[in-house]
């Protein structure tokens, strides 16, 4: 097993910044050793975001973001190095998790696309790079997505208690560590997304701050119950989605129907579709006693607050609170699979993604040092 220090950088749906962790890592633990979040320009989001949403652009646009955001990941993973005066013969490799910019999982030919080119990494750091985690599962006819459950598996789980790992990113997704099963995991709709994106139309702002705007509204039932029909929440898992499909376009559709709400209350909604749109999927797949929250949504009192109303019963808390940072998770996760890649052994998990097998995951960048 390629024990070692890695890197592992992170550029989710939310696009709150680029999330880089160092950890030591072998075949019995993941220890945590510094974190660092790297500032996305607003430019390189914007054009991120016209993408996720279906805006057409050429294919030297394509591949100029490519170029930048490889660029900017290296700049992430040389300031961690600095910071921490480390050497690049001090890590074993990065994993990068890359921009997800596409994702459609449910097409006649199935495709993911996530970008920043990892030849930039790899030329920069002198490091070696694993990347593109998640078109492998692709080809094996799974989803993709979400590979992160097989770290929660690896760290979380528990002999005896039903435990349930959500992560509230762009998207939501749950991880059903429950002793005696197979591990599954799926996303289960808009996290942070919707709520963003329609603060950012209102007001500006990138997010809801402690969800002070949404805490003054009140939720609109109709709406709610209207966005809750889309047919995406009723599809079986294994399942996933992306910006692509939960955006501000499809708030805008479902307003339509419902003119003249107030903006205020348009948000309250929107917080409460991610919480009972997890809750429903929490008690569907039988419960559970504890509920460990990871990523940006776990600092919304607000929606921590309608998770703990709609889940009577079950534990809501923080993970970390049993020690592994709600905001470094998932940079976590894509260093042990850098770690599982370059030891051999498979990332994914069949029972999560619907994939045919267990497989290696990603492609390797070996280090380039002048």
């Amino acid at each position: 097993m390629k024990s070692g220090r890695y890197i592992g950088v992170m550029s989710g749906t939310s696009l709150d910044g680029i999330d880089v962790v160092l950890a030591a890592i072998n075949e019995e633990m993941v220890v945590q050793q510094a974190s660092y979040c790297h500032p996305i320009p607003l430019d390189i989001r914007q054009a991120i975001l016209a993408i996720c949403q279906g805006q057409n652009l050429t294919l030297s646009q394509l591949g100029q973001l490519d170029t930048r955001l490889g660029k900017l990941f290296a700049e992430a993973v040389l300031a961690m190095l600095s910071q921490h005066r480390l050497e690049p013969d001090d890590v074993t490799a990065i994993g990068c998790h890359g921009q997800t910019v596409w994702h459609e999982p449910q097409s006649d030919a199935p495709n993911t696309l996530q970008i920043g080119d990892n030849n930039q990494i790899a030329a920069a750091s002198g490091i070696t790079v694993v990347g593109d985690f998640r078109r492998r599962d692709m080809a094996l006819g799974g989803q993709g997505a979400p590979l992160v459950p097989a770290f929660h598996h690896a760290l979380l789980m528990h002999p005896d208690e039903r435990r349930m790992v959500l992560n509230i990113g762009g998207i939501a997704n749950l991880s059903l560590l429950i002793p005696g099963t197979p591990v599954r995991g799926y996303d289960t709709g808009p996290g942070n997304m919707l709520v963003d994106a329609w603060i950012w139309r209102q007001q500006g702002k990138t997010y809801d701050n402690d969800g002070e705007w949404a805490s003054g509204g009140s939720v609109v039932l109709p709406l709610l119950h209207s966005m809750l029909a889309d047919p995406w929440f009723s599809l079986p898992a294994p399942k996933s989605t992306g910006r692509e499909y939960f955006n501000l376009s499809w708030v805008e559709k479902q307003l339509q129907r419902f003119p003249g709400l107030s903006p205020q209350d348009v948000q309250t909604t929107l917080v409460e579709l991610t919480a009972i749109s997890v809750a429903e999927q929490v008690m569907l797949s039988g419960g559970c006693e504890r509920l460990l929250v990871c990523g940006g949504g776990r600092r919304n009192p607000v929606l921590m607050a309608r998770l703990s109303t709609h889940l009577a019963g079950t534990e809501v808390m923080m993970t970390d609170q049993v020690g592994i940072s709600g905001d470094d998770m998932e940079a976590l996760a894509f260093a042990w699979l850098a770690y599982r890649t370059l030891s051999g052994q498979p990332g994914n998990l069949p029972s999560v993604t619907g994939a045919r097998c267990a497989s290696v995951l990603g492609a390797i960048y070996p280090a380039s040092r002048s």
